[in-house]
Parts: structure tokens; sequence; C-alpha cells
């Protein structure tokens, strides 16, 4: 089953970003061989590339992934909370989210499914972006909502600093989180770069 959310409680996660929910599905991340664990440290350099993302579910059932730093520009003046980095619509489950979506684009109205056929294995609505923390410990939070049907038109915003995962999840029909997991991230010397 899903993961306790004590972790996300200690680590200002529920409160910051999302409401308290109950996990109920299964959320995997990995950065290369680097497994993300809520709370767990992971340098930028490891995370610029698109992380592998999991989850569990049904291929009739779809998924909204956000991922969001609300700690931008810095931890103790988040004057651009929260700067997103990340969003896939239309995720069925079961699927590994970091090679399966496609370029990003909005399509309007509902899918048409004709027989058979499943949904398409999610649209990237914004091309991810690795962490990049300027000042100070950072905290990088993947969500996971579960879709009523497919969103449909869904633009891209108009900036990343200042998104609203609530505001995003209530504009799209979404309910609560069925997962979420985080990492926190702080700039490399120069020198230690790799």
């Amino acid at each position: 089953m899903a993961s306790s959310v004590d972790p996300l409680i200690v680590g200002r996660v529920i409160g910051d970003v999302v409401d308290m929910f109950v996990p109920t599905v299964n959320i995997s991340v990995n950065y290369g061989s680097k497994h993300v664990n809520n709370g767990c440290d992971i340098k930028p350099s490891m995370s610029a590339d698109t992380p592998k993302v999991t989850i569990s579910g049904r291929p009739d059932q779809l998924y909204t992934l956000v991922m969001t730093d609300p700690d931008a520009p810095s931890p103790s003046e988040p004057s651009m909370r929260e700067w997103v980095h990340w969003i896939v619509v239309d995720i069925p489950g079961g699927t590994n989210v970091s090679r399966a979506y496609s370029a990003p684009h909005a399509v309007e109205g509902p899918a048409r499914v004709v027989g058979p056929l499943l949904p398409p294995p999610g649209r990237e609505i914004l091309p991810y972006m690795g962490p990049r923390p300027p000042v100070g410990i950072h905290r990088y939070i993947l969500v996971l909502f579960q879709q009523r049907a497919p969103l449909g038109l869904v633009d891209q915003p108009t900036s990343r600093a200042n998104f609203n995962t609530r505001h995003f999840a209530a504009h799209f029909g979404l309910s609560l989180p069925v997962a979420t997991v985080y990492f926190n991230s702080q700039k490399e010397p120069a020198n230690r770069r790799r």
C-alpha cells in the first residue's frame, strides 16, 4: 500500500503545498540509481535530467503529476513560491512517466476512445526543469493526482514562478493528492559538481 504521510508533515509539504490526504497509489521516483525517499538529499547535478517515475494503478485510471519547489528563491524568503518544474497530465496507471509523455501541446475537448484502445501515455504540459537552488536547502515535491477523465485543454503556465498546486488542482477538478514524494537539494560548490 501507499506510504505514510508523516514525513510529509515533518517536511512541511502538507501545509505549504498540499492539504492532508491519504495516500492510495504508490509512486517511485529515481534519478539514475538514486531512489527518492521523503526528505532525502539529491544534488542538482544528479537531478538535472528527467527522473524515472513509476506509478501503480490500472491503465484505465488517469493521473496528473506536478513537480514544484516551494522554497524559491530562498527558503527564508520564498517570494516565488511555488516554482513549477514539471507538469504531465493524462498518465495511465502502471506507467513509467519519464519516457511515456508526448511533446508539449494542448488538445481541446475530451479524448475519444474507439474500441478497446488505452488512453495515451500522458501529455507533458510543462517540460522538466531540474533543480537549481540559488541559496539554502530547497524541497522538490512531486505530487500525483487522480483524474476523473482526460483533462482536454491544458495550457502551459505563463510563468514557472508563483505556481499554486492547490489552485491548479481545483481548476482542473482534481481532488486531494493520491501520492506525494519529496527530496531536498542545495547549490553545489563549483569545484564539486559532478
